[in-house]
């Protein structure tokens, strides 16, 4: 029997159960439903509508279907459209007339809004967690890089030198980035919507703002219909995790890239890489692929969701099922990538003498030598036009940059100098720039910011 059919003559139909059922799902949300209406139980009892027996009864049967449900004893009917039916009708069943009392004053819309909400905070701290964890082992490749460096590249082109470590922490910020919205996200969503009822609150001298308390959240609703129809924190959870998606597929477009052999700059552990069932002498980096793979569909969930909301009218729509899905599939493949990414760079060799070869040709340091000239009092755009006549006259196969540099009155053996292997990196001085000095004090911030994003999840704990 569904909540709803005191309304109807007939139950019903079969499809209609098969389509708007939401059951598979939303059983993840099983331990916050819980939650949910044991606070809402001590509030029934604050506002005189359970004794203490009733609240004794109930509150005992919702501990007997947690105990179900951790052991697999818990059994699903036909008719439990969703966890929050079927959560309901057995602590009914164990509790007898008290259990009919569960509702009371209560919504299926202001109930489920709060076990999301719980869910979120929970599984976003989770989130930051992991992410958190990789920064550190970005941190701990960068210090064991020591000085080794690479080119950097714009348009995938050789750009200017940069130490590997540089390299490494550029994607650590971004993902120190990827924490905060994920904690912000988790700050704004830390409202609860229990007492708003199916969309104008109750005439039952219900206590939202104890209920809340009850449940950990920083504050209550301030508008009913506001609390049973914001989803702002489904599409901004699913916004926080597509960005982190994108870096993460970002990073595996460079691990791709790197060990193949055209780079030949990393060697991936047997662990964290697979073969070829057809190539014997293949060495795949699935990880980083399936990383990349993933933020197409992370970028759906959140397309999907801002499409689905935006022709709601206030306020409860069944529209709203559908956010549940993409943001467990959402969060499952983000700590998913995030753990095998960790492992994979954990674990991959640097081929610190390709890298620095790939580095070292003379013209990847050619703004190095118009820099020189700027500090003799060239303006920029001369010393600019004039490197680079030089760069096109040595490849046109007149002498080598270096010669030509050398042999510059305005250049000189001087400037020349500059085009050595491994100077370019270290001229590099400006602060965040990617020379030994600015790095050697940007892992002393990194450090720090990992630290204390450390005690804020610790915090949250």
């Amino acid at each position: 029997m569904t909540l709803w059919s005191g309304r109807f003559e007939g139950g019903p139909a079969d499809d209609l159960l098969a389509f708007t059922g939401s059951l598979a799902s939303d059983i993840r949300l099983a331990a916050d439903d819980l939650a949910g209406s044991r606070a809402h139980v001590r509030g029934l009892v604050r506002a005189g509508l359970l004794d203490g027996d009733e609240a004794g009864a109930v509150l005992g049967a919702l501990d007997r279907v947690a105990d179900e449900l951790a052991d697999g004893t818990f059994t699903p009917l036909p008719s439990d459209e969703d966890i929050h039916t079927a959560i309901e009708r057995r602590v009914t069943e164990l509790a007898g007339p008290a259990g009919a009392k569960l509702h009371t004053g209560r919504s299926r819309n202001d109930q489920v809004a709060t076990d999301l909400r719980l869910w979120c905070k929970r599984e976003l701290a989770v989130v930051a967690a992991e992410v958190h964890e990789l920064r550190a082992v970005l941190l701990a490749r960068a210090e064991e890089a020591g000085e080794a460096y690479l080119p950097g590249y714009t348009h995938l082109q050789r750009a200017s030198p940069v130490l590997l470590a540089h390299h490494l922490l550029a994607h650590g910020w971004a993902f120190g980035r990827d924490v905060d919205r994920l904690l912000d996200a988790r700050r704004r969503l830390d409202v609860s919507p229990l007492g708003a009822g199916a969309l104008a609150g109750s005439s039952l001298p219900l206590d939202p703002v104890g209920v809340a308390a009850d449940l950990g959240f920083a504050a209550a609703f301030e508008n009913s219909l506001d609390a049973v129809s914001d989803r702002d924190f489904v599409a901004e959870s699913l916004f926080a995790l597509a960005l982190l998606g994108i870096h993460l597929s970002r990073l595996g477009e460079e691990v791709v890239l790197w060990s193949s052999e055209e780079f030949g700059f990393l060697q991936l552990d047997d662990a964290w890489s697979t073969g070829s069932s057809m190539l014997p002498q293949k060495k795949n980096p699935d990880v980083a692929e399936l990383a990349r793979g993933r933020a197409g569909r992370l970028v759906g969930h959140l397309t999907g969701v801002l499409t689905m909301l935006k022709g709601l009218p206030l306020a409860y729509n069944r529209d709203l099922q559908d956010d549940k899905p993409p943001l467990f599939d959402a969060v499952d493949s983000v700590v998913l990538a995030v753990a095998a990414l960790r492992g994979l760079l954990a674990t991959a060799g640097f081929a610190t003498d390709r890298m620095a070869a790939a580095a070292d040709s003379p013209t990847i340091a050619a703004v190095d030598l118009a820099e020189h000239l700027v500090a003799g009092g060239t303006p920029f755009r001369e010393a600019h036009a004039r490197v680079a006549g030089l760069v096109r006259s040595s490849l046109d196969g007149g002498a080598s940059l270096p010669d030509l540099v050398a042999e510059a009155p305005d250049l000189g053996p001087e400037a020349a100098e500059r085009l050595a292997p491994g100077e370019a990196v270290r001229h590099r001085t400006t602060p965040g720039g990617a020379g030994p000095g600015p790095v050697a004090a940007q892992v002393e911030r990194y450090r720090s910011a990992l630290e204390a994003d450390r005690d804020r999840l610790a915090a949250l704990r």
